[in-house]
């Protein structure tokens, strides 16, 4: 049954870019402004991942349900772009695979590796694990940090009663917030990189990344701490010591291939051939019962998969209009620092946070600036840097807001930590993000503090 999804899915992603690429080479539609209904889907798509498993949960646990919303909403605007704008039915596609291909490789890859031995879980240990989660996820990417921390926390903490917020906080540092200091933490950095940002630059962000995470690991502790009280009641089954070592070390090696061919290989299928190389390396190359050992499973990257070829697709008329009407924004006022902090982030909240990045990106460098811009790319220093951190920080606010913070969430739901629903997750942001966001917007951009 899996493998005929498979085939069902790669079918239709066929079948779209082979009538794109005929629309395309008719000269039909490029740029193409939608109408407001057309942005319909995609507000049914979200409504759905986030009011079905309120009603239909146990309806909703199946991905190949997932695929059959997903496929229903999305494939029509599919079709409707072969003949209204191929080509940004092409980028789509194309961006689609990208992401599917890199989380599933570091996905896969980092289910070989395998932490054996007891670690007393403790307020200070979770602590360490988000600390310094959040500070290689500049460097190995989100996913790549996510995908490579988030079993062994889960697993030190499985005899424990209350941990979901582990896993938020988690999503909220690692997933996120710890990747603004290069452009191989998060893609949209990565595409102002390639934009004619200099690598070097965002290393300029330290402070904010600095601040940001203090707050959240200090709400964290005081969270935490309240849940090991709580949990004191039930009592931990006495375990053997054994002692602490790490299994399949061989995939960090292929882990380094899957971040240098992000870092160092720009074009598209050379890129995602070399991801699909390290996977099978890894497959190869690691004992067989260790993954099994590791509790891993392919059900987190297929619920992923499916639930964002409908987001990737419903979303192409919601990001063309954000497009051609942007400038609206700019003409109404939308002229200060933080301003575009905010719509940035709000935006990236929901929509792909990478093209987001660049509409504003683009917005920006038409804009007049007194004093030093960036490099080639004209745009100040200031908003650049707002930019870049609403992009990166607020994909933290939903958990489509940025590729890792669904892969995290299923992987928590499979081992059995029950997480929030849709909107539950945004009353954890919106009661713990927005605030800390509230107080970054007067220590960044009107007190000058940071």
């Amino acid at each position: 049954m899996r493998i005929r999804l498979i085939l069902f899915i790669t079918l239709m992603m066929i079948c779209l870019s082979a009538g794109a690429v005929q629309a395309s080479e008719g000269g039909h539609g490029e740029g193409y402004d939608p109408p407001v209904w057309m942005l319909i889907p995609f507000i049914l798509m979200l409504g759905s991942i986030a009011i079905i498993p309120l009603k239909w949960e146990h309806w909703w646990e199946n991905n190949n349900n997932k695929l059959i919303v997903a496929v229903l909403l999305g494939l029509p605007m599919g079709i409707a772009y072969i003949f209204l704008d191929s080509t940004a039915l092409l980028h789509t596609l194309e961006e689609y695979a990208a992401f599917i291909i890199y989380v599933g490789s570091l996905f896969v890859i980092s289910g070989g590796i395998l932490l054996r031995g007891n670690i007393k879980a403790s307020v200070k240990v979770n602590l360490a694990f988000i600390g310094i989660g959040a500070g290689i996820a500049s460097f190995i990417g989100t996913p790549g940090a996510s995908m490579l921390l988030i079993r062994p926390l889960i697993r030190i903490n499985s005899h424990r009663k209350n941990i979901k917020h582990l896993v938020i906080f988690f999503i909220f540092c690692v997933s996120n917030i710890g990747g603004c200091l290069t452009p191989l933490g998060d893609p949209p950095l990565f595409l102002g990189y390639l934009k004619g940002v200099p690598f070097t630059w965002t290393f300029n962000l330290w402070p904010q990344w600095l601040v940001a995470n203090l707050i959240l690991l200090f709400l964290f502790v005081l969270f935490d701490t309240r849940a090991f009280a709580l949990d004191k009641t039930r009592e931990e089954k006495p375990e053997e010591k054994q002692p602490l070592r790490m299994s399949g070390l061989i995939n960090f090696i292929w882990l380094g291939g899957v971040v240098c061919s992000v870092a160092f290989v720009p074009h598209f299928g050379y890129r995602e051939a070399i991801m699909i190389a390290m996977v099978i390396l890894s497959l190869k190359t690691t004992p067989k019962g260790l993954r099994k050992e590791n509790r891993f499973t392919y059900h987190p990257i297929f619920e992923v998969a499916y639930l964002f070829i409908g987001i990737f697709l419903t979303m192409i008329p919601a990001l063309a209009y954000l497009k051609s009407h942007g400038s609206v924004l700019t003409e109404q006022g939308l002229t200060e620092p933080w301003m575009f902090f905010w719509m940035t982030g709000i935006l990236s909240s929901f929509l792909d946070n990478a093209p987001t990045y660049l509409t504003f990106f683009t917005l920006a460098q038409g804009m007049e600036y007194v004093g030093a811009t960036v490099a080639q790319t004209g745009i100040g220093e200031v908003m650049l840097q707002s930019i870049s951190l609403g992009a990166v920080f607020m994909g933290a606010n939903t958990y489509i807001g940025n590729g890792p913070n669904f892969m995290v969430k299923a992987i928590a739901d499979e081992s059995g930590t029950k997480m929030p629903s849709f909107l539950g997750y945004m009353l954890w942001s919106g009661l713990i993000l927005i605030p800390v966001f509230i107080l970054m917007t007067f220590l960044i951009f009107i007190w000058n503090v940071v």
